[in-house]
């Protein structure tokens, strides 16, 4: 019992927070209202200033949160949500007495101008949604049938954009004062029961065809007109170009006589200088050929025999004198003969040489005739000394070998058989 009695107090003060914070949890529920981007809320029940300076008993808010006075005011929420409405018109009668049905989409919603707003909030308050739909259908409807007698078919059924532009202008005010706005109008179809728009359709396509034809007739003639020119064109320009051709290859062939002309004469022209080079060579040759035999014919009869008699002079000397003298003779007879080569000087080479130069003529010969040529291809600048230049090789080769003779052994073969030549 006293355990009991020790926890009722905490007991009782818990239940009293639980309660009070219930009742907190429910007060604020109701209380605090928030508004969602798509709603507007009206706080009714008291007396409130308006933009205008009139007194209105009711207060809109777009967005956010707000409390509500208890006892004193009542939240009421409208829908800002855009609303689809199917309009159908028929028997308008469009300018020039032509009846029309019409088929358009149109997308209303109650109005987020806060300057209008109000005007909503005092009719469509508390009214069903299909309210507002009925009476924004028959004020477009009834503007339509407005719009449709200012514009003829044609208008009507081809600017459909124009036709929308101009009903919602129509339509505008009476709108503001029922604080709904349009968002969108679309023109679905435009129709006649006396097929007017169906006859101006055949006779514009009837036209169409025709420009089309007329317009394929004038490219096919035009077409016809520019191939038969091009024809015209391409055949002269063929012939022109014939013409060229013919003129370019007989000017190649005029060139091409000439050219083998002056080839021919370079040719014969270098064929006489060769043989006349030739002959001048074999001349040239004939004569170091006579000197060579005269030069061989001294150096194998009188020196040889000069030379035998002065030995046979000392030997007989030698063989009269004593034994002790014959050493001295054959002494005497080599200072003798060194001094014979000494005074012969530079002669005494040479002499040596032309007791063989018939082998060394006969080297140069054999190596000159050893060089093979069987084709040439003579390029003349155009002076007629390429066959020339050709030709004079021969006796220039003879004295190439001469002179690669004398840089070897220092013999001078043309010094010494035409020294006055050098």
């Amino acid at each position: 019992m006293l355990i009991a009695t020790s926890l009722s107090p905490a007991i009782t003060g818990a239940i009293i927070g639980l309660v009070i914070i219930l009742i907190l949890v429910i007060s604020v529920t109701r209380l605090l209202f928030i508004c969602g981007p798509e709603e507007v809320l009206i706080f009714s029940g008291r007396q409130r200033k308006a933009a205008d300076g009139s007194q209105i008993g009711y207060e809109v808010t777009f967005g956010g949160k707000r409390w509500k006075t208890p006892l004193i005011e009542r939240v009421d929420r409208m829908d800002l949500r855009t609303i689809p409405i199917d309009i159908k018109s028929s028997n308008a009668y469009s300018k020039g007495g032509i009846p029309l049905r019409l088929h358009a989409i149109a997308m209303v919603k109650v109005t987020d101008n806060p300057k209008l707003i109000n005007n909503a909030v005092e009719r469509f308050l508390g009214r069903d949604i299909s309210e507002l739909r009925r009476v924004a259908k028959e004020t477009l409807e009834g503007h339509l049938r407005g719009v449709v007698a200012r514009l003829t078919p044609e208008e009507v059924n081809e600017d459909r954009l124009k036709f929308a532009q101009a009903l919602q202008k129509e339509a505008q005010d009476d709108f503001a004062k029922l604080g709904i706005q349009l968002d969108i109008l679309k023109v679905q179809s435009v129709q006649d029961d006396v097929n007017y728009l169906g006859s101006i359709g055949r006779e514009r396509i009837a036209m169409v065809l025709r420009d089309a034809e007329v317009a394929e007739s004038t490219s096919k003639s035009l077409a016809e007109q520019a191939e038969a020119k091009a024809r015209q064109n391409g055949e002269v320009a063929n012939q022109k170009a014939q013409t060229a051709i013919l003129s370019k290859e007989n000017e190649v062939k005029r060139v091409e006589a000439e050219q083998d002309a002056l080839a021919s004469m370079e040719e014969e022209r270098t064929e006489q200088a060769a043989l006349h080079a030739r002959a001048q060579a074999e001349q040239a040759l004939q004569e170091i050929r006579k000197s060579v035999e005269e030069s061989r014919l001294t150096a194998d009869v009188v020196l040889p025999a000069q030379a035998e008699e002065r030995a046979e002079a000392l030997r007989a000397r030698g063989e009269a004198a004593q034994i002790e003298q014959h050493g001295r003779a054959r002494a005497k007879a080599l200072d003798l003969m060194t001094e014979a080569w000494k005074k012969a000087g530079p002669d005494a080479k040479d002499i040596f040489l032309i007791q063989n130069l018939e082998t060394v003529l006969e080297t140069v010969v054999e190596r000159v005739n050893s060089i093979e040529v069987t084709e040439v291809n003579v390029l003349d600048s155009g002076d007629g000394t390429g066959l020339a230049t050709y030709a004079s090789a021969y006796p220039a080769m003879v004295a190439q070998v001469l002179e690669e003779l004398e840089k070897t052994t220092g013999v001078d073969v043309v010094g010494i058989l035409a020294p006055e030549k050098k």
